[in-house]
């Protein structure tokens, strides 16, 4: 039998970064499209059925892609994540149903945050998928999806606001596109993946005829099991999406769809960094989670400096561009009514370089399993974020949710700091490092 050879980072880089950034374009688009087509309050109205759907279906996701990529010892197999994504899906689901139910919205904005809800669901399911590519590096499957989906999602959305003028029917277009990539795609390359790799060995080789494993395994103990494993990490990207969701909120409530309408945009700006943190995070998870679980801790140590210095990097690009060409940036993207706030925009973008620099500490942690504690990090992160929006927001108005979450982004990265500091003197008290 042939050796197999793992594909170099770069490869896997290059391939992760495709998806991501062509699939954050693609969302992107779909932002802009509403801006030209629509108006300020559907921007306003989708983006509240992401606030609201978001933090509900991240945290029934358990983090379950991070968990999968970063399994070096093979723990549990592909039929135990997909087992647990469904169950975990259906009951998001309702649990977003029962949300609009006691909010009482108008019934447009019911539609379209179950809509959301919907489309979200199938791509919770699809991300499973991605964690077994990622588990394997075959990271241009997942990259191949992405691109798919964004562009399906995109026209689809377009099509369905130009030819109505609702922004429900577009995203009634959203959600089938998501799902035709789930059945027409996502699932196709699960079997060829499972058919062609072990699922566990440390060094994934061909292993044929294991399409029956794509089948879901309903074992109670070891769904437990997994559960107990991810639910800190449940939690925490629960809590990393309330935090972006709660000056969403504090913004609606406030000052109306309108104004978050015109918020909204601007912080999704930020995507373009993160498509390249989450790229990068990705591609180098794998190597991260083996390199700490073999005691190498110069490596571990070194690929993340340098993960680290390209978040820092990109965050100062993000600040030189809206400290000059801010309003321009604005207005061609979206329209000259989105260009009356650069001051927010210009704070928003040292937010974001926050962020990017914490994401990839987030990684760190996970790749060295430092997981529970992560929970009591993000909580305090979402309470000062909260805290400030709710001493800002009604006299600063997008300022002062701008504000909140470079607040947040000071404590993310001071308690991320910290954690990493530990796992490091702690592995190498025990005589982990290798040279």
């Amino acid at each position: 039998m042939t050796e197999y050879k793992l594909p170099t980072l770069r490869r896997n880089f290059s391939w992760t970064f495709a998806g991501n950034a062509l699939y954050a374009a693609a969302q992107w688009g779909m932002l802009t499209a509403l801006a030209k087509l629509g108006t300020p309050q559907m921007v306003g109205q989708f983006a509240l059925g992401l606030a609201i759907t978001a933090p509900v279906i991240l945290f029934a996701s358990l983090q379950l892609q991070t968990v999968q990529a970063t399994d070096a010892r093979g723990q549990y197999q592909f039929p135990d994540y997909l087992a647990l994504r469904l169950i975990t899906t259906m009951l998001a689901v309702v649990v977003i149903s029962g949300i609009v139910y006691v909010a009482g919205y108008p019934l447009e904005t019911t539609l379209v945050i179950l809509l959301v809800g919907l489309a979200k669901a199938f791509e919770a399911i699809s991300d499973v998928f991605y964690g077994l590519f990622l588990r394997h590096e075959r990271m241009e499957r997942m990259a191949w999806s992405m691109i798919i989906k964004g562009l399906l999602s995109l026209a689809a959305l377009t099509l369905g606001v130009y030819l109505t003028g609702s922004v429900v029917w577009g995203v009634v277009g959203m959600a089938l596109a998501w799902a035709l990539v789930l059945f027409g795609y996502d699932i196709r390359s699960g079997v060829w993946v499972l058919n062609h790799f072990s699922e566990t060995r440390d060094s994934p080789g061909p292993e044929r005829g294991s399409a029956s494993k794509l089948r879901p395994r309903w074992a109670a103990d070891r769904l437990a099991s997994l559960v107990w494993l991810t639910l800190p990490l449940g939690f925490v990207i629960a809590l990393i999406s309330l935090e972006a969701s709660i000056p969403r909120y504090f913004v609606e409530y406030y000052m109306g769809a309108r104004e978050l309408g015109i918020f909204a945009p601007m912080v999704y700006i930020i995507v373009a960094g993160t498509t390249v943190v989450q790229a990068l995070g990705r591609s180098t998870s794998p190597r991260l989670a083996r390199y700490y679980a073999e005691g190498d801790i110069s490596r571990f140590r070194s690929l993340l400096l340098k993960a680290v210095g390209v978040g820092a990097l990109l965050g100062v690009v993000g600040v030189l561009a809206a400290s000059f060409a801010g309003r321009e940036i604005l207005t061609i993207l979206y329209a000259p009514e989105y260009a009356e706030d650069t001051d927010v925009f210009l704070w928003l973008m040292v937010a974001a370089g926050l962020g990017y620099v914490a994401s990839f500490l987030g990684y760190g942690m996970t790749a060295a399993r430092y997981l529970r504690v992560q929970v009591p990090l993000f909580a305090l992160v979402v309470c000062s974020v909260a805290l400030t929006c709710w001493l800002l927001v009604p006299t600063a108005g997008l300022q002062g949710a701008a504000m909140a979450i470079i607040i947040g982004g000071v404590v993310q990265l001071g308690g991320s700091l910290a954690i990493i500091a530990h796992a490091l003197r702690g592995h190498e008290k025990k005589g982990g490092t290798r040279s």
